[in-house]
């Protein structure tokens, strides 16, 4: 049985939300983070493969990897700014608790 010092009290869980939104904007930005990592990530390979190496298959994956590295680039901007909206749009719908 809990006692009257662990119970939460009306300011608790409005803490909890806030925290919870927290996590979730962090979340979001270190997945934006990976996503501009692997572009990078991809471009520096198919610069690599395009300029160290003469056979013609590394040729063709560089270039191939050009496009993918700015397709990447760019879902992850429209992927972290459709998160952060949703996640904005959360917060304001989320009923704040009055003084009671």
């Amino acid at each position: 049985m809990r006692d009257a010092s662990q119970t939460p009290g009306p300011g608790s869980f409005d803490l909890r939300e806030r925290l919870a939104a927290v996590r979730s904007i962090l979340a979001n930005e270190r997945t934006f983070l990976a996503y501009q990592r692997t572009a990078l990530t991809q471009l520096a390979v198919a610069v690599t493969f395009i300029h160290f190496f003469d056979h013609f298959a590394f040729t063709v994956a560089g270039w191939a990897l050009v496009p993918c590295s700015f397709v990447t680039f760019a879902l992850g901007v429209v992927r972290y700014r459709r998160m952060r909206a949703l996640i904005r749009l959360l917060e304001r719908q989320t009923p704040r608790p009055g003084p009671q």
